[in-house]
């Protein structure tokens, strides 16, 4: 049994945008030596989300709108209130209690099989990073365990 991990840092530029990760993982499985086994895919913040579905401009404009009707940035929330929140507080603090609400609907990491050296992916699947919060630099970890 081997193990490879690596952490693929990017930087994404807006809010809820979807970044197709698909290139990156297939090269990482590609280059790991390991031909069989299971890949874990994990963002490593709390407003911030990877999952699998279709990489389709219209279909992401929708689950855009569906995220936003579920956690609408202008709603008011406890996080958000500076005032009273003493917890998990640092420097240059955002009002982002729409995000974790957001990333509360969405996995954190995924597990896909891995056959000959290859994803296990149907037609139309992606691995998509999303960034519910605001642009930044983000880091999602890959692990693949197998032989």
């Amino acid at each position: 049994m081997k193990s490879k991990s690596k952490t693929l840092k990017i930087k994404s530029e807006e809010t809820l945008q979807f970044i197709d990760i698909t290139k990156e993982v297939k090269d990482f499985v590609e280059q790991s030596q390991i031909r069989n086994g299971l890949l874990n895919i994990q963002t490593k913040h709390t407003t911030a989300t990877v999952f699998l579905n279709e990489n389709e401009p219209l279909l992401l404009k929708d689950m855009k709108k569906n995220l936003e009707r579920l956690a609408p940035a202008n709603e008011n929330y406890n996080h958000d209130d500076f005032s009273t929140r003493t917890v998990n507080m640092c420097e240059g603090e955002c009002d982002n209690g729409h995000s974790h609400c957001k990333a509360l609907y969405l996995p954190s990491s995924i597990t896909l099989n891995v056959e000959n050296k290859e994803i296990n992916l149907g037609t139309w699947q992606s691995l998509m990073f999303v960034e519910l919060d605001r642009a930044r630099e983000r880091e999602i970890h890959f692990q693949l365990i197998g032989e």
